[in-house]
């Protein structure tokens, strides 16, 4: 927009406005015509208008910080700045590229990468594979059964000063309850289980698990920090953050990934699949994210182009190109994690369930973190609610 439209929606002077800009509140770019002529990002100026309506009421401010809105917490391990993601100021590409899961799993919980091989060279030995009247159970049903039974044996979990251990046990638990398989790293387990022998398919393993592992506050990590502030150990945290992250408005958007994806395979042409879902009104799954505007989301950005480093030729990465481009051409979106992680399934032929109990166990070292975090606040998350119901004796608000 122009500077006449932005400062007559905040309602301030083109001054005050070069002072927005300077302080990096509102970024400004050339004009098309006239590079004199600086444009203003109104995502940019709408964000200003809405700090300014929140401070002037700040329960509306409050109600609307936990819809995307502002910072409610504050939090040492997460930054999602100019289009990138960052671990404790690591970009997590290129600790996707670089690391190891447990090494960013470590960094996320103390800051370092120093203590790694100490917590994870560890045994677990109340691992179990629960099954219901003879029928097995799926992934992250049995991950919720094997914490809750689990918390019950380990008495340690209660030791506050220890909780990258207790982590590093959950960890181990969850891997060795979903491979079956026991020793070598998280990557190489997981790849175990499920019939990977190459190491560039454990690279890739290993990259989804670190590219999942944080994403700020979002809806399964607030969860998993509303239980740690009740002192709740780190098994009912990371079960919380379990059941979370399962809805479709979260990592079970996988889910509809790859329904939509069978779609287009049955097609055999994108095209005719996505017309379909957008005139049901239904959103094309696994493309935009509201935290990547611009460029993308970085995350599923890094995961494709390993899987095109390794299986450049492979038919599903070329369906994929093709899916991504016909979307493109459509609701002009980039793809997301949950694209990203379907892909990957997808090329390594692994079984349905795969996107979500990778997002899941990757995840996981994210909720320890923000559990370790908030366990050091002392402090209980509460917040009041406004109370729109009936009035007591009778009438209507």
């Amino acid at each position: 927009m122009s500077a006449k439209q932005a400062t007559e929606m905040l309602g301030i002077s083109v001054a005050t406005l070069y002072s927005y800009v300077s302080r990096g509140l509102i970024r400004s770019e050339a004009g098309e015509k006239d590079s004199r002529e600086r444009r203003y990002l109104a995502e940019d100026v709408e964000k200003l208008l809405k700090r300014k309506a929140q401070r002037g009421s700040p329960e509306k401010g409050a109600r609307e910080a936990l819809q995307w809105g502002s910072p409610v917490l504050e939090s040492a391990l997460t930054l999602i700045d100019e289009e990138k993601l960052y671990y404790r100021g690591h970009d997590a590409t290129e600790l996707a590229l670089t690391r190891t899961f447990e090494e960013v799993a470590t960094l996320l919980w103390t800051g370092s990468w120093e203590t790694v091989y100490k917590l994870f060279l560890q045994t677990v030995t109340f691992a179990i594979e629960p099954e219901i009247e003879g029928v097995p159970v799926p992934p992250l049903t049995r991950m919720h059964l094997v914490l809750a039974l689990a918390a019950d044996d380990d008495l340690r979990a209660f030791d506050k000063a220890a909780l990258p251990m207790t982590g590093a046990r959950i960890l181990l638990l969850l891997e060795r309850t979903i491979s079956g398989v026991g020793g070598g790293s998280s990557a190489e387990r997981l790849a175990a289980g499920w019939k990977l022998t190459t190491e560039a398919d454990v690279r890739l393993i290993d990259a989804a698990l670190i590219l999942s592992a944080d994403h700020e506050l979002n809806a399964s990590s607030f969860a998993a920090r509303v239980v740690a502030s009740t002192d709740a150990t780190l098994y009912q945290v990371v079960n919380a953050g379990l059941s979370a992250i399962q809805g479709f408005k979260h990592g079970g958007n996988t889910r509809l990934v790859a329904a939509f994806w069978r779609e287009v395979e049955a097609a055999g042409d994108p095209q005719p699949v996505i017309r379909a879902w957008l005139q049901r009104g239904e959103r094309i799954p696994g493309f935009g994210h509201v935290l990547y505007r611009q460029q993308g989301d970085p995350r599923a950005a890094a995961l494709l182009n390993l899987l095109r480093s390794s299986y450049g030729a492979h038919p599903v990465l070329a369906q994929a190109e093709r899916i991504i481009q016909q979307t493109q051409k459509v609701i002009d979106r980039a793809p997301n994690i949950d694209f990203a992680l379907v892909t990957l399934a997808r090329v390594l032929a692994l079984p349905e369930d795969a996107p979500l109990t990778l997002f899941a166990l990757g995840r996981t070292a994210g909720w320890i973190a923000h559990a370790i975090e908030q366990y050091a606040t002392g402090e209980l998350i509460r917040p009041r609610a406004v109370y729109t119901g009936s009035k007591p004796g009778g009438g209507n608000i």
